[in-house]
């Protein structure tokens, strides 16, 4: 996305049809970001939010009118791709959809500096406009990036905490449905225990709503204490259990940090893996720790 500020003059269409159709393309999506934003602006309880949703739209509807400009013609938006981006901003948070949507632009601005040669104006609108567009994300208040430390430390430690618990289990267990009781009974009660460290934690460091932070820790521990213990009690094998539990950790962890990738604009692959390792690093030593216990000390169940 390109925010334009300035009044555009009808051009002479000195542009070959190649041109014009690739113009026709960026109009398409121009008018098509305005009604995302738009829509956004009007379905918003956060006033300060919205205010800057509807500024974006304005922009972005004065870029589809320098477009015009060149193709002297009205160009329909995609439906499809409102819809899409709408629900996941609504879902998943405005920071999320529309960083996700920016991201689809980025081939957008190696035509757009092809362009260059035959539409001089291209370049100084992008470098003039290109920093106004990341001071409006900067601008954005939600309330679950600034709870996102929170959100962290929950699904970390359960990730971590749990599947090395349920591994180590597994083989001492081997009974999915004695696994699944005591997975359970130790996840709630980490996640408690997470809860109130974190609550009390913020307390200590006089941190405003210190309630809530444990609140999002609490319940990221929990969601994830379920998803990693389902399979024990849908899948009677107990080792083809522990596989999918590994295999939904690991799925856990690619979508969450993607999400943070894309919202905060962080290295994706560098946390993924991190993330990834640990959790199946500790998810191993406690697997040997169980099969050891259950040779070495003599319980049978």
């Amino acid at each position: 996305m390109i925010l334009l500020n300035r009044k555009v003059p009808m051009m002479e269409n000195h542009l070959s049809h190649e041109t014009i159709l690739t113009i026709i393309k960026f109009q398409k999506n121009e008018i098509t970001e305005y009604h995302i934003y738009n829509l956004l602006s009007s379905h918003i309880k956060n006033q300060h939010n919205a205010r800057i949703l509807k500024k974006i739209a304005d922009d972005e509807k004065k870029h589809y009118d320098f477009w015009k400009g060149y193709t002297h013609s009205e160009v329909k938006p995609n439906r499809f791709k409102i819809a899409k981006y709408y629900i996941i901003s609504r879902l998943f948070g405005l920071t999320f959809g529309i960083k996700l949507m920016e991201r689809g632009e980025e081939q957008a601005q190696v035509v757009y500096k092809s362009l260059e040669s035959v539409i001089p104006e291209i370049k100084k609108i992008i470098k003039d406009e290109h920093a106004h567009e990341k001071e409006l994300y900067i601008l954005l208040e939600e309330e679950r990036l600034q709870y996102v430390g929170s959100v962290v430390l929950g699904l970390n430690d359960a990730l971590v905490e749990l599947t090395g618990t349920l591994a180590g289990l597994t083989f001492a267990l081997a009974n999915t449905r004695l696994i699944a009781l005591a997975g359970l009974i130790t996840g709630i009660a980490a996640a408690l225990s997470m809860a109130a460290s974190e609550y009390l934690s913020s307390k200590a460091e006089e941190a405003k709503d210190a309630l809530k932070s444990s609140i999002y820790t609490g319940i990221a521990y929990i969601i994830t204490v379920v998803l990693l213990i389902l399979p024990y009690f849908i899948v009677t094998h107990y080792l083809v259990a522990l596989i999918i539990t590994v295999v939904i950790a690991l799925l856990i962890i690619f979508l969450f940090n993607y999400y943070i990738a894309i919202a905060k604009d962080l290295n994706f692959k560098k946390r993924f893996f991190e993330m990834a390792f640990i959790s199946i690093g500790v998810a191993c030593i406690s697997f040997a720790i169980g099969f050891l216990i259950k040779q070495y000390i003599g319980i049978d169940i």
